[in-house]
């Protein structure tokens, strides 16, 4: 720290506390947008195969079961990548990271128009998993480098507004896509859909490689006084002296809590991909036949969810209380399911517990990151958020086939959603439990 910044801070506290507010500022206008728009491109290519499957279904020998099936394998390539992807980022940097994430799963996103059978349909799936491990928690990781603690409540949020943004697009995007380009150039709909939203990832990678800076002390775009007033603040977060029993990666793989935070998220991210992958179907079947209509009622849960993301994110950093935010979240969640089962055939009141949904669903996912980034120490942060991601993944690698299985057996998708009810609540109560009197690691 310079003696500029402690004289600051120290002779004029209201305007240490304007330079820290515009500093934080700058650099949220800096990173954020970008990163962001390169989380709803990877979001896209994530979910856009719940509308693609309307069409493919018609031109394809694909099955209900097959469609889960390739739904869920995605993530068993995903889970397997992810801790050596973030291990990896720390010793290349954010940057070589980026580009060789992106460009590859870009690659194989746009690969998937020419699938003509189960098994290509499957390995494509896998690949897309494997070269797409390690984008988010590298990013959450990358944010780290920036932000303090105190602050991420809030970031984590602006940030994974994306994830709820980019279902926001996909409704309209994929609907229109799968209506009007059908049959252009002698391709189907759903094969441009792949096409058009798998390209922009390979361009964002190569973007992202001469945009981003791998740590703040490179960033050009800080002057020093900014980057020392940074620093202040990283120390004063984190101390010199490592109080926390995570003195690494393999010290925090042995803590019986961190288990219980993947089992949160396993129960959390399946509900929250039974949900998303479903929603095109479910809308469908309440007798919304036009493409364009379902992808445009699809926004409703997303809008809901942006607002209730930033409105609960910077709440609970106000409070620095995360555990009961996140419960009432996913209580908010399993009520809506439930406003969904009752309606009994009114559409109104069907959509309108699937938005109640999306608030509670989509306000759940950046608590729980942020909650796992304070639990974890400075030493076991960038293995660790991958390591809780990426077993977290059995979850929805499981959920979609298990929730199609369960409505082929049962003719109806009711019992599913009660099960996806469940996983919420479950996952509200295991929070609860496992950090019961556990506060936030020294870093």
């Amino acid at each position: 720290m310079t003696i500029e910044t402690t004289n600051v801070l120290l002779a004029a506290p209201g305007e240490g506390r304007d330079r820290i507010v515009r500093l934080f500022t700058k650099i949220g206008w800096r990173l954020l947008p970008f990163l962001m728009l390169c989380y709803v491109v990877a979001f896209l290519d994530r979910i856009n195969i719940g509308f693609a499957q309307l069409q493919m279904k018609q031109t394809l020998p694909f099955s209900d079961a097959t469609y889960g099936i390739g739904a869920g394998i995605f993530f068993v390539g995903y889970m397997l990548f992810e801790v050596p992807s973030n291990l990896l980022l720390e010793r290349i940097g954010v940057r070589k990271t980026m580009l060789r994430i992106m460009f590859a799963w870009g690659i194989v996103a746009a690969a998937m128009a020419f699938v003509q059978t189960p098994v290509q349909f499957y390995i494509a799936r896998v690949l897309l998993g494997v070269f797409e491990a390690g984008f988010l928690p590298g990013v959450i990781l990358y944010l780290t480098y920036w932000y303090p603690s105190g602050r991420r409540g809030q970031v984590m949020a602006t940030f994974m507004s994306a994830s709820a943004i980019a279902p926001l697009l996909a409704g309209p995007l994929c609907g229109a896509t799968l209506k009007y380009l059908d049959g252009v150039g002698g391709l189907h709909g759903w094969q441009w859909l792949f096409i058009s939203q798998g390209v922009p990832a390979s361009v964002l990678g190569v973007a992202a490689y001469f945009y981003l800076q791998d740590k703040p002390e490179d960033g050009a775009w800080l002057t020093a006084k900014e980057k020392s007033l940074l620093r202040l603040q990283h120390e004063q977060d984190h101390p010199e002296v490592e109080t926390s029993s995570h003195s690494g990666f393999w010290q925090m793989a042995t803590d019986p809590k961190i288990y219980g935070l993947i089992l949160v998220d396993i129960l959390l991210l399946g509900a929250n991909y039974t949900m998303v992958f479903s929603i095109p179907s479910m809308i469908k079947s309440w007798g919304i036949s036009d493409f364009l209509h379902v992808g445009l009622l699809s926004t409703l849960p997303q809008i809901a969810g942006v607002i209730g993301m930033i409105l609960v994110g910077r709440h609970s950093d106000r409070h620095r209380e995360r555990r009961w935010h996140y419960v009432l979240c996913v209580s908010v969640a399993a009520l809506g399911i439930l406003l969904m089962i009752f309606a009994q055939g009114n559409i109104a009141f069907a959509i309108l517990g699937l938005t109640i949904a999306g608030l509670g669903f989509i306000s759940a996912v950046p608590l729980f990151v942020t909650t796992c980034t304070e639990y974890l120490s400075k030493a076991s942060i960038a293995g660790g958020v991958a390591f809780i991601a990426g077993l977290a993944n059995l979850g929805p690698a499981a959920a979609p086939p298990a929730m199609t299985f369960i409505t082929t057996v049962t003719g109806s998708p009711v019992y599913s959603l009660y099960l996806v009810v469940v996983l919420y609540l479950l996952s509200g109560a295991v929070l609860l439990v496992t950090l019961r009197g556990a506060s936030s690691r020294s870093r």
